[in-house]
């Protein structure tokens, strides 16, 4: 059969080349990104935060408000409020400031309890991130598989259909049996509906890539091949990952509201002062302008013991956070291991695969030739034809299966 050689190089070209108007897998990641709310959302989170931090830095400053109050309560033939308590009437106006006396470390303490919120959210939204483009990745490589197999079985079907002209020929000149030219199309049948079905599983899951990445449109495209490559780790320190980042800013943050506890029973001070009007029109009320100013201490002396209770619950916290960062720790490590193992078992294999494309290819190669002449069976050609289909779609399964473990390696090692 003279199309083998050609089919062979367009199946490796269809599986291996990136075709001009195909869609990346960077074009979907990248599209998923910017649709993505719970991004957006972390985003806005981050810069609240540091709102956040520049409002806590504008409260130390100095406070300053204006207050005024009037009052008056008549009294009628003798009926009325006692004037020695509500003076008749009275009027002020005054502008007070008040300043709270915080130490650098107090003050920083406060600041940094914020800032480790922010890293916390920051450190969220890179495993979010993480998390969107492992199932983008997933699904791309799922849909791309598809893509091969539609690619795959409608060269098949085309390449089945003019040999079945071929053969109709041959049995119409009694070189072959009517009965192996229905077998024949039978398995031309088969193969057509095999494209319908891979087509429908492609247009599904073609759907459901454009879904998760926010993209409203039913239309499919080509998609070019995911040169996905096995990540590391900065130096290969696991704590450099975004995963142990959070147990480590968890830690600190324990840190953070233990010292500010520590804080909260030192002693408190603050200084005030006010000035303005403040009159009961007794006397002469126009040198009722004034000032006045003081300060307040705080000294916590016995709280029954809460302080100690709220050291334990931090320790406990503490301990907490330990035991589940030595459990994710295994994990991890069994993972990435388990991982690694499994891609390069499917990289060994891709080898033998190809071995036995090589004896099937040249398998039909022989029967076709013997085709020509009438001296092959029509079960062992279509046999033959199907060992091919099985190891060609096997090869396209590892492939697939390889490819997705990658995503799922490179999504720890983040």
């Amino acid at each position: 059969m003279k199309w083998l050689p050609g089919f062979i190089f367009f199946a490796f070209i269809s599986f291996f080349a990136d075709a001009q108007s195909a869609n990346s897998l960077n074009h979907y990641l990248e599209l998923a990104k910017n649709n993505s709310p719970l991004l957006k959302d972390l985003r806005n989170q981050v810069a609240s935060n540091q709102l956040d931090s520049l409002r806590l830095k504008a409260g130390f400053k100095p406070q300053v408000t204006l207050t005024s109050a009037g009052l008056y309560a008549p009294t009628i033939s003798g009926f009325g409020y006692s004037e020695p308590i509500t003076n008749e009437h009275t009027l002020n106006g005054l502008v007070g400031v008040n300043q709270a006396i915080l130490s650098k470390n107090n003050i920083n303490t406060q600041l940094e309890s914020i800032t480790l919120q922010s890293a916390s959210t920051i450190n969220q939204a890179r495993i979010s991130e993480q998390d969107l483009k492992k199932a983008i990745t997933a699904q791309y490589v799922t849909t791309y598989g598809d893509l091969q197999q539609v690619n795959f079985s409608r060269e098949i079907v085309a390449l089945l259909s003019a040999e079945e002209s071929v053969l109709k020929k041959l049995t119409q000149s009694n070189v072959y049996h009517q009965s192996d030219y229905l077998t024949f199309l039978v398995t031309l049948k088969q193969q057509q509906l095999q494209l319908s079905q891979t087509r429908l599983v492609f247009k599904n899951d073609f759907a459901t890539l454009n879904y998760l990445a926010g993209v409203a449109d039913t239309g499919q495209s080509d998609l070019n091949y995911p040169n996905l490559e096995r990540a590391v780790l900065e130096n290969n320190n696991v704590s450099n990952s975004i995963f142990f980042r959070q147990y480590r800013l968890d830690s600190l943050k324990i840190v953070n509201s233990r010292q500010q506890l520590d804080y909260t029973y030192k002693p408190k001070a603050n200084i005030f002062a006010d000035g303005g009007f403040n009159s009961a029109f007794m006397g002469q009320p126009w040198k009722n302008f004034g000032a006045s100013f003081g300060f307040g201490l705080s000294v916590p002396i016995y709280d029954g013991g809460q302080k100690k209770l709220q050291y334990k619950k931090f320790s406990l916290q503490e301990e907490t956070r330990e035991n589940y960062k030595t459990f994710f720790d295994l994990q991890y490590k069994q993972q990435i291991a388990q991982l690694n193992q499994q891609i390069s078992e499917n990289e060994k294999l891709l080898p033998q695969i190809d071995d036995q494309i090589k004896y099937s290819e040249t398998l039909i190669k022989v029967d076709t030739k013997l085709l020509e002449t009438g001296d092959v069976k029509i079960a062992d050609l279509i046999l033959a034809i199907n060992n091919y289909l099985t190891v060609r779609n096997l090869k396209t399964q590892t492939i697939v299966s390889k490819l997705q473990l990658i995503n799922q390696l490179n999504y720890w090692n983040k």
